[in-house]
């Protein structure tokens, strides 16, 4: 069973898209703010993640540059969300390795079309591939 990490501080976000993914099959772990994010990454390795780019206690790009330094291996893929509209976010997201970058609101079947991408052989890293450009 494959497992995502929703990292968010939006309850309904949470809520709504975990229900959506388990009864999918997914097996789905939760962090509300970038201290808890190291840890449920550390304690419950998902195939996934989601993270969002505004967080409590840091954000988003910190969760993915840290995930970097403290997994041996390459980290889980992991899928950029945000509601700001800064520019240059996309391309802060590309340089830390996202497989995906969604701007809310968006629909839950882009999200979970996204997560299987994320989680195809080869594992989705679509984004990536543009990193150096």
């Amino acid at each position: 069973m494959k497992t995502v990490l929703l990292i968010d501080d939006d309850n309904v976000f949470l809520l709504t898209i975990g229900v959506r993914l388990k009864s999918m099959g997914y097996t789905v772990y939760t962090a509300k703010d970038a201290v808890n994010a190291i840890s449920a990454v550390q304690k419950n390795n998902p195939d996934v993640i989601v993270l969002d780019v505004s967080l409590p206690a840091g954000d988003g790009f910190l969760v993915a540059d840290r995930l970097r330094n403290l997994i041996s291996t390459a980290p889980p893929p992991i899928i950029f969300i945000t509601a700001s509209e800064k520019p240059g976010l996309r391309e802060r997201a590309m340089k830390l390795g996202a497989v995906e970058f969604l701007n809310k609101p968006f629909d839950a079947t882009t999200l979970v079309d996204a997560i299987e991408a994320a989680l195809s052989p080869g594992d989705g890293r679509r984004m990536q591939a543009n990193a150096a450009v």
